[in-house]
């Protein structure tokens, strides 16, 4: 299995993603933000960071980067997109998750270690977690305020497409909600790191789970 690594300028997340893939056996490139063509790869990570300095809105000039177009197309194909804090801005700036992201309801920055309930073993991203599992990984962000309209909000409940929940909420989001699937659930967007939860160096290691889960159920 081969992995993107999305840079855009100010990703400073990306070397994490990378070694958090490669370590557990995933080949992996950093491919910059102005590349055109990901036909050769199985899945696009879009790391955290600042891309574009948060300048407007957080991911809101990343959208419109050239990578962006191949990404979407790829997404299109089936292949496997994950966003991870302001990758899941960018994913859900581009249309390709529901929803919106909004100020931290503390107005605030917070950074410190999260627990998360599995809300969803149907997808991917979460087959391989033992059910009822807690995982533990850190958050950073100020815009992680998920809302969403009132049949968004149906329609990811009737759809199973909410796959974590904050056990204990930092910021705000509707349902506890801290990562999302698409309908088709090859595309996952969450605001806690995992791949700065995924070696016992790091202080926690489940981050890992939703990597190895991708690598062994991958077809």
């Amino acid at each position: 299995m081969k992995f993107a690594i999305t840079v855009f300028p100010g990703s400073n997340c990306d070397y994490d993603a990378y070694y958090a893939l490669k370590n557990i056996g995933i080949n992996v490139d950093f491919v910059w933000h102005k590349t055109h063509n990901l036909d050769r790869y199985d899945g696009i990570l879009i790391p955290g960071g600042f891309s574009y300095g948060d300048y407007l809105r957080t991911g809101a000039i990343a959208k419109f980067s050239p990578i962006m177009k191949s990404l979407i197309k790829q997404s299109k194909k089936g292949k496997i997109i994950i966003g991870i804090c302001n990758g899941c801005q960018i994913l859900i700036e581009s249309g390709l998750l529901p929803g919106a992201l909004i100020i931290n309801k503390s107005v605030k920055f917070i950074s410190k270690p999260v627990t998360l309930n599995i809300h969803s073993y149907n997808s991917i991203f979460t087959k391989n977690i033992s059910e009822g599992k807690k995982i533990i990984m850190p958050i950073a962000h100020k815009q992680g305020n998920y809302i969403a309209k009132s049949d968004t909000l149906k329609e990811l409940k009737d759809n199973d497409q909410i796959i974590f929940k904050y056990n204990d909420n930092p910021n705000g989001s509707v349902f506890d909600i801290a990562g999302i699937t698409n309908r088709k659930r090859n595309i996952l967007g969450m605001m806690p790191h995992p791949e700065r939860a995924s070696d016992n160096l790091l202080g926690y290691d489940d981050g890992k789970l939703i990597f190895e889960s991708v690598l062994n159920n991958y077809e």
